[in-house]
């Protein structure tokens, strides 16, 4: 084992050295905080300008929207105007960044009001005017002879919502949003990336298993150490270039979302089920960096890939035909069958996890075994093809071949 963890350091201290390792290491967080904030700061940028706002006031509603417009903080400043509606339409072609209100009577009971904007006013500022529906609203109530209870109600309104359901097994019940559904989605997001950074580490062990096999570096270094602590050490030390990206990539995201979100991330993160999402995630990565390590050492040269290596190669992606059947129905069929299949139970059972409320343990339990057991079984089926492949010159390995090598 001793041997193992050298191979791992040289790994490490290889790759760090690398320059595209550091840059991408840096490089690919930033770029997606570049794509989810830019957005914001533009539009940000857009709603900071200042709107003229004129408002004809017939119905004295003046000082309730200049408080509305405060509370909301809202970019207007508001005047009072005594134009006509009908010369309003003209006004607004003549003046720049100006809204024109009339509220009227007449606008009152027909339960529109009519809002003129020059033409560089953003159409936003539409959205915006809807806050002007609470006065008006409890106006038109005002001037029916109604009880303050009848009142109440009626300005209380009725909303739609979508009712969510999930099947646990015996009947079905309501599942609870909002802070709950975060409080779920958040851990299995941290593991969803330690699963996405294992797979980007994983083709790496390709690249270097191949590499080293067509530069014949391999030769030297199985003099010094067996095939086998050279098989693990690379998938150890590539596990710690993993970990590293995560940490690297939560140092520099985690404190923009908690920022951004104001929610107690760090509080919903840490949480017990937290522990059985990332040992999915490591065993997902185990089994995917088994995989690549021997197929890496069954490839003469990578611009010859032929198409076995290749369709091995995208068995990660896999689990990408369960997601719509997943988050449509976590518990349905499709989801429990993908949870039981070892190259994709990692990343299912990661998504269903983060939307179901009460956790299916005696599925989990056995879906664990079946995942553990495959993950043994392809550690040593990879050691006996990277042990052979890796000696071996001139073409790349048949599926005929590589299942000969396993029965040596």
């Amino acid at each position: 084992m001793r041997n193992s963890f050298k191979v791992a350091k040289w790994e490490i201290k290889r790759n760090m050295t690398n320059k595209s390792f550091v840059i991408s290491l840096f490089l690919t967080p930033i770029a997606f905080l570049l794509f989810m904030l830019i957005p914001q700061l533009l539009n940000g940028n857009e709603s900071k300008e200042v709107v003229d706002v004129f408002i004809l006031d017939e119905l004295g509603v003046a000082n309730e929207i200049d408080r509305l417009v405060k509370s909301e903080q809202l970019n207007w400043i508001v005047q009072i105007t005594n134009i006509n509606e009908s010369d309003m339409g003209q006004q607004v072609i003549r003046e720049e960044n100006v809204v024109y209100i009339p509220f009227t009577e007449k606008a009152l009971d027909e339960g529109a009001i009519q809002v003129y904007k020059s033409k560089d006013v953003s159409d936003s500022f539409l959205y915006e005017a809807i806050v002007l529906e609470g006065p008006l609203r409890q106006l038109q109530l005002a001037r029916l002879d109604l009880s303050e209870d009848q009142k109440s109600v009626i300005a209380k309104g009725i909303s739609v919502q979508k009712a969510e359901w999930q099947d646990n097994g015996r009947e079905m019940g309501v599942v609870e949003g909002g802070d709950n559904s975060l409080k779920r989605a958040i851990p299995g997001l941290f593991a969803a990336i330690i699963l996405l950074s294992s797979v980007i580490t994983g083709m790496m062990i390709f690249t270097s298993a191949s590499q080293e096999k067509k530069e014949k570096v391999a030769e030297v270094i199985l003099s010094s150490v067996t095939p086998g602590e050279l098989m693990q050490g690379k998938i150890i030390g590539y596990f710690v270039l993993g970990m590293t990206q995560v940490a690297v990539w939560l140092a520099i995201g985690l404190p923009v979302f908690v920022w951004k979100s104001e929610l107690p991330i760090i509080e919903y993160l840490f949480v017990p089920q937290l522990l059985l999402l990332v040992l999915f995630a490591i065993a997902g990565y185990l089994l995917f960096a088994a995989i690549f390590v021997a197929i890496g050492a069954t490839v003469e040269d990578m611009t010859t890939t032929g198409n076995f290596q290749g369709i091995v190669m995208m068995l990660p992606f896999l689990p990408l035909v369960f997601i719509g059947p997943i988050f449509g129905d976590p518990s349905g069929i499709i989801a429990k069958v993908g949870s039981f299949i070892p190259f994709t139970s990692p990343a299912v059972w990661i998504m269903r996890l983060s939307l179901v409320e009460e956790w299916p343990w005696m599925e989990i339990s056995i879906s664990v075994v079946i995942l553990l057991a495959t993950v043994w079984l392809m550690m040593k089926a990879a050691g006996k093809v990277f042990e052979i492949g890796m000696l071996m010159h001139g073409k790349n390995a048949t599926p005929k071949e590589i299942w000969k090598w396993l029965w040596i």
